[in-house]
């Protein structure tokens, strides 16, 4: 019968390095891996998971919960985690809320199952009990999207994106900006479209700027949903904002099909800029912060599989306490200093 010391010879590797290429676990560099796994395949070699799982007391699963898979962030994220979490030999099990339907059962039952080696969670708020729930399991918790006590966390700083949208219209000479951003969160989730709309708020707040609440309007982060209020947003010619600040770039990519409907010409007539750096951004030729959206999901894993001992050569350190994310703003032709022949009086 073939075993893992033939797959060893076979490779001209040791034993040792052979089981950590087949599992999945531990540093192998990936000529290694390719050498070894090419041997057990030769010698029909297939590596027992459950004898491996009963040995080592590892599930080899990783979870991920998240509010929404069919969001693009949410499924930029988990394609990000995805690649590193199976590159290690892991299996991935994922738990969609679908919103907030599933969060109890989710949280009270399924992780509580001890059938998973760590959780990344995304987008999550978590309370006293339920975080203390989880801790108590005593494998390692990654939270991508905000801090949450005694859990390693991956965090943006949502207020300065906020911010940093409006300053870049109020550089270019704006004094008409306008916000299109999501409603307020529940305490199940962060704050993130509250602290994007409190960003802005400061920003037109420091250069003295009129905040008019018509000019503050809601969405659903998605294209359509920005497509009808800016529509409405931007119908009256004489009480139009000449820019205007979205949460996402999705919602700016609704308020440039909308203004282009309304005959208004971007940015001759109106600047527009988002958040995320989607790849429709560059064919809308749109203005956005750059807030590293795979990375995230990338940089999460690592740190999860850095715990476990799973992480790969040169990626370990990223945990402890997880830095925040760069920004990066990527100026494109969406925005421009404003052209007031080409806007009514604005009463």
């Amino acid at each position: 019968m073939i075993g893992i010391k033939d797959v060893a010879r076979a490779a001209g590797v040791s034993q040792a390095t052979a089981s950590r290429a087949l599992s999945g676990r531990g540093s192998v560099s990936e000529q290694t891996r390719d050498r070894v796994r090419a041997a057990a395949a030769d010698l029909g070699f297939q590596v027992s998971y459950h004898a491996s799982s009963l040995a080592t007391g590892r599930s080899r699963n990783i979870g991920v919960v998240l509010p929404y898979v069919n969001r693009w962030y949410f499924s930029t994220v988990l394609g990000g985690l995805t690649r590193q979490i199976i590159d290690a030999g892991y299996d991935l099990t994922l738990y969609d809320f679908r919103g907030g339907l599933h969060r109890q059962s989710v949280l009270n039952d399924f992780l509580l199952r001890k059938r998973l080696d760590g959780v990344i969670t995304v987008g999550l708020r978590l309370d006293d009990a339920d975080a203390t729930r989880l801790l108590s399991l005593g494998i390692p918790i990654v939270s991508i999207g905000g801090s949450l006590p005694g859990i390693a966390s991956l965090t943006v700083d949502e207020r300065a994106i906020g911010r940093l949208t409006a300053d870049h219209l109020v550089s270019l000479g704006h004094t008409r900006i306008a916000h299109i951003g999501g409603e307020h969160e529940s305490d199940l989730y962060f704050h993130i479209s509250r602290s994007r709309r409190e960003g802005y708020h400061a920003s037109v707040d420091a250069a003295g700027l009129e905040r008019r609440s018509a000019w503050s309007v809601i969405s659903d982060y998605t294209v359509n949903s920005a497509y009808a209020v800016a529509k409405s947003l931007l119908a009256d010619p004489h009480n139009r904002p000449t820019a205007v600040c979205c949460a996402s770039d999705e919602m700016a990519i609704g308020v440039i099909l909308a203004a282009r409907d309304l005959g208004l010409h971007v940015p001759e007539q109106l600047s527009v800029i988002g958040v995320d750096n989607h790849p429709l951004g560059a064919v809308f030729q749109l203005t956005t912060i750059d807030q590293f959206v795979e990375e995230q999901g990338t940089r999460a894993a690592l740190a999860l599989l850095d715990e476990l001992g799973d992480a790969q050569e040169g990626s370990s350190g990223v945990l402890p306490g997880l830095s925040e994310l760069p920004l990066e703003m990527v100026v494109r032709s969406s925005t421009a200093a404003p052209d007031e022949t080409q806007n009514p009086t604005f009463q």
